[in-house]
């Protein structure tokens, strides 16, 4: 044993003098416009976060304590979560990483990435740590590649895409949980001392229960214009975990990444296992600027074509469920002029041959037109809509397969189910196997067919309507621990094949609602469906905490039946996201008709606010009985308000409403828009004009004039 001791502080002592730190420190410096990451190489070669938060002068770097370790290992000194933990193909369960060396490398003018390399002095295992930059938008996209060295396989137990460290008197986390259509509840906690764990075990719809994402305050709660907040969110729409450990000394740890849960990772020799990232801001100025900077940095760089204008769909789905034929389709496509939409979607209820899907219990994985009622199938009803001259999209749901189905009786070794138990289903249907690459290779194939064979298809909704459960792979047989893994790891595959045979086709990405919503996943979606859950009131409160970490481009946000709202605040409630419909047209009177018209038109002419545009949150749905927030344009010349009056109590008094994002120097005239046909505005300074100092600094007295529960105004500003 002593002279093992001896051995490794030999390969300890050769690691540091060869790496030429043993003398003195080495500082890796990330940097953003507005933050700093700084990171130490200490004198026993160990690598540790010295410090996260406003940016420092450089020449002050020097003077920063050496902190805490950046990627702590498993089996070693440190007696706390660690990031990683291996057991090696020798059965030591214990790994120690060195700094070897790191470089930096400009990605472009905005962007640079900071690769740091660690080794074990002992074993042939190695980690990368990355760190992508982007100045700009003040984000930086942290993630881990792990090298497998040995002979043979090795166990990785926990391996994590980011270690973060906090030191501050207090902290205080906001997390997003729910269910099917109540998603994005908001609930907000002081850390105490131990572990918090927010984490998900269903390996798809991974964000059904907990969201993958957080903000966390330091030394106060912060709000949107003050206090410390880093907001996070991990690209992986499978099993996650985010650990929160506060220690002895009040120090704070933060782990973000895969969930190891039933998923200790055998990693072959020869392989790198590379993590998703985890992406974070980190903002002085309060959660307001920390959303603007996630917002940004998505449109630009983690959202399929997230700079380009976006079309309005008219979904069948409330019209029709699964009852339709071709005629019925056919004449909802003028259905989608009549409002000046621009695409019809095609719901579920449209294949199925031998078992034809008149309802959810049968049908899915046989993805032929059901001939009964689309005799002349897909193509014709995208000339139909050609001639017609709008679009036409249609709904899938490729991961799954119903029990009575066609393609369950050709392949049951397809499904993942436990054997010796019996089959569990969730809407009367199972999950194919993706860890199987023969199954993932159909999900691709049949998803090629779709698009191929159908020239000028031009939207596909992505749907996945239940959660795993029972499951074993048929295709691991006996090692099932990577099947969670494996199985997203082999759907972003197909995904980023059909992305690269169609770069430009948009998808919307869904899950029985907002069930899948992850930054890895938006590359090739241009948005996600936020919540079946269309009733405006509960949409208020759910867009509103989706506005924490996505941009308004990504947020699907339909004008539905849900609710006993007027048409207009069910309106005005969608175009603060992405507008869509998913209404019966033929039921609407004249002056509703004429009313969404002139809606669609003033979306399609102030779109370009809600999608690009700086988004401020005035007033909080969870502070007050109402919701109010703003665009404003890059050049500060036109802004877009929203106010949504919710339940209102007898003689409730409101304060005015000090806007943000405007320019001081400017004037702007107000006007409300959105009127039903006839009415006249209500909002008391429509047509006048205030300086942006003013409109900043006193403000407007928005709702107090019309303070009515459930219902809303919509403001157009512009400068003179």
């Amino acid at each position: 044993m002593k002279n093992k001791m001896i051995i490794r502080a030999a390969l300890s002592l050769t690691l540091l003098l060869t790496t030429g730190i043993m003398a003195q420190t080495k500082r890796i410096v990330l940097e953003t416009a507005h933050t700093s990451m700084v990171l130490t190489v200490g004198s026993n070669g160990r690598l540790y976060q010295s410090y996260l938060g406003e940016k420092l002068v450089t020449a002050d770097n020097n003077k920063l304590p050496r902190g805490k370790g950046a990627y702590v290992t498993g089996g070693m000194d440190d007696q706390l979560q660690p990031a990683i933990r291996v057991t090696h193909t020798n059965g030591n369960p214990s790994l120690e990483l060195f700094y070897q060396d790191h470089q930096v490398k400009q990605v472009d003018a905005n962007v640079s990435e900071t690769v740091i390399k660690l080794k074990d002095p002992q074993y042939p295992v190695a980690v990368e740590l990355h760190y992508q930059v982007f100045a700009a938008e003040d984000v930086i996209k942290a993630w881990t590649e792990i090298h497998n060295g040995e002979s043979g396989e090795i166990t990785l137990y926990d391996y994590a895409s980011s270690m973060l460290h906090f030191e501050a008197k207090d902290y205080w986390l906001t997390q997003f949980h729910g269910d099917w259509a109540a998603e994005m509840k908001m609930q907000e906690s002081k850390l105490t001392s131990g572990i918090k764990e927010i984490d998900s075990k269903l390996g798809t719809r991974a964000a059904m229960f907990q969201s993958p994402f957080f903000l966390l305050s330091l030394n106060k709660l912060s709000d949107e214009n003050t206090g410390e907040v880093l907001a996070g969110s991990l690209a992986w729409t499978g099993n996650f975990r985010f650990h929160f450990e506060l220690d002895q000394s009040n120090s704070l740890r933060v782990i973000s990444g895969i969930n190891p849960y039933a998923s200790a990772y055998k990693l072959a020799a020869g392989k790198t296992f590379t993590t998703p990232a985890f992406i974070f801001t980190y903002s002085a100025r309060g959660r307001g600027q920390a959303s603007r900077n996630m917002h940004a940095w998505a449109r630009l760089y983690s959202v399929m074509e997230g700079d380009k204008p976006r079309m309005i769909l008219l979904n069948n789905w409330e019209t029709t469920s699964f009852k339709f034929d071709e005629q019925k389709l056919v004449s909802i496509l003028d259905d989608v002029n009549k409002i000046g939409a621009d695409l019809f979607l095609l719901d579920d209820g449209w294949f199925g041959n031998k078992y034809p899907r008149s309802n959810d219990k049968a049908g899915l994985g046989d993805w032929q037109p059901t001939r009964s009622k689309l005799p002349n199938g897909i193509g014709f009803l995208i000339k139909q809509a050609q001639v017609k001259g709008t679009k036409f999209g249609i709904w899938m749901e490729p991961e799954m397969v119903n029990p009575k189905s066609e393609l369950y009786e050709k392949h049951p070794d397809w499904v993942l189910r436990l054997p010796d138990r019996p089959e569990n289903y969730q809407r009367n249907q199972m999950v194919l196997d993706l860890a199987n690459p023969e199954v993932a290779e159909f999900v691709f194939n049949t998803m090629d067919a779709l698009i191929g064979n159908n020239p000028g298809l031009a939207f596909v909704k992505w749907d996945c309507n239940r959660f795993m459960s029972n499951a074993w792979s048929p295709y691991l047989k006996q090692d099932q621990s990577n099947l969670y893994v494996d199985y997203v790891l082999n759907l972003y595959k197909v995904l980023d094949r059909l992305h690269k045979k169609y770069p430009h086709f948009p998808m919307m990405l869904c899950s029985g609602g907002g069930s899948r919503i992850d930054y890895h996943a938006l590359q090739y979606f241009t948005e996600f469906w936020a919540s079946d859950n269309t009733d405006p009131l509960e949409r208020v409160y759910m867009q509103w905490g989706y506005s924490y970490l996505f941009p308004s481009i990504t947020v699907a946000s339909h004008v539905t039946s849900w609710g006993k709202q007027s048409l207009k605040f069910r309106t005005d409630v969608a175009m603060m996201g992405k507008l869509g419909y998913d209404i019966d047209v033929s039921k609407m009177t004249a002056d509703e008709l004429a009313f969404s018209k002139q809606a669609v038109a003033n979306y399609k002419r102030l779109s370009s606010l809600v999608w690009f545009g700086d988004m401020y949150r005035l007033v909080s749905p969870y502070e007050e009985n109402r919701a109010v927030l703003m665009y404003v344009n890059r050049e500060k010349s036109k802004g877009l308000l929203f106010n949504y009056n919710l339940n209102v109590r007898e003689h409730e008094t409101v304060a005015r409403v000090r806007l943000q994002g405007l320019d001081p120097k400017k004037e702007y005239k107000l006007e409300e828009i959105n009127l039903a046909p006839g009415a006249k505005p209500v909002f008391p300074d429509n047509g006048k004009t205030f300086s942006g100092d003013f409109l900043m600094k006193v403000g407007l007295d928005i709702c107090s004039w019309h303070l009515k529960a459930l219902t809303s105004a919509v403001i157009e500003i512009s400068v003179l």
